[in-house]
């Protein structure tokens, strides 16, 4: 996952509503959002590859959602999966803030992360790059691949584009979509300075990615009342077309699932 907006505890009808695109490399083989075999409670896509996920949630609640830290001049190959971080969160029993307490302490296992994880009414915040856990009060958020509401441009103009959505008493996901399908790239003296060529942050600096055999592969948008229904739903673009599969979930959240 590179780019995640996320409201808690302020739209009139949903206590959260999720927007993010997941961007990797073409070739990474990955599974649809389902529900897994080995946890039928737990919904998201999977990485084939590592074994976890970037994003999910379960029908008792639970939900998480990891973004890439970006520094590539410090890369660990042989660093441990951080998918895991997101489905392992999701298919235990750990409370959210003990989860990341525990994994702040050996955090600098993995290559950069950002971690969001929670329930729908509290979520909390960890990244490798940062010290200590934060819980999240009520607010619209933006994460790319640097620290929560770092105003990268994407993330400044995708908070532009959703805002006014959250002023409707009901949300569709067809237009947080919309919204998050923008291939504008930022002026090059606003890029961020990541370590990357300047025409590779350029390419990197849109909301919805393009990139050569790299970009935006899936997006996801979360909405869930305060009745506890939830809508998942999750859009797989054909990255040669771009046309794209929709996979739809609905389920009402059940803290004893």
């Amino acid at each position: 996952m590179c780019l995640a907006f996320f409201a808690v505890g302020v739209h009139p009808t949903y206590k959260l509503v999720v927007a993010t695109n997941r961007d990797e490399f073409y070739q990474r083989k990955t599974q649809d959002a389902h529900f897994w075999e080995d946890h039928p409670t737990l919904v998201g896509g999977r990485d084939l590859e590592g074994g976890g996920t970037w994003m999910g949630m379960t029908r008792s609640g639970r939900i998480s959602l990891l973004t890439n830290y970006r520094d590539p001049l410090h890369i660990d190959p042989q660093a441990p999966t951080r998918g895991a971080l997101v489905s392992d969160y999701l298919t235990g029993p750990e409370a959210p803030d003990a989860y990341l307490q525990r994994i702040a302490q050996n955090g600098k296992r993995y290559n950069g992360f950002n971690l969001v994880m929670g329930h729908p009414d509290q979520l909390w915040y960890y990244s490798n790059y940062k010290e200590g856990v934060d819980t999240l009060p009520p607010g619209f958020y933006g994460l790319s691949n640097h620290l929560l509401e770092t105003p990268w441009p994407k993330v400044v103009r995708g908070k532009e584009k959703i805002k006014p959505l959250l002023l409707q008493q009901t949300l569709r996901p067809d237009d947080l979509f919309t919204a998050l399908y923008d291939e504008h790239r930022a002026a090059k003296d606003a890029l961020p300075d990541t370590g990357l060529t300047q025409e590779r942050e350029e390419a990197l600096s849109s909301m919805f990615i393009k990139a050569g055999n790299y970009g935006t592969r899936c997006s996801t948008v979360v909405l869930v009342d305060h009745d506890n229904h939830v809508r998942y739903t999750e859009r797989v673009y054909d990255l040669s077309t771009f046309a794209y599969r929709q996979n739809d979930f609905t389920f009402t959240v059940d803290p004893a699932s």
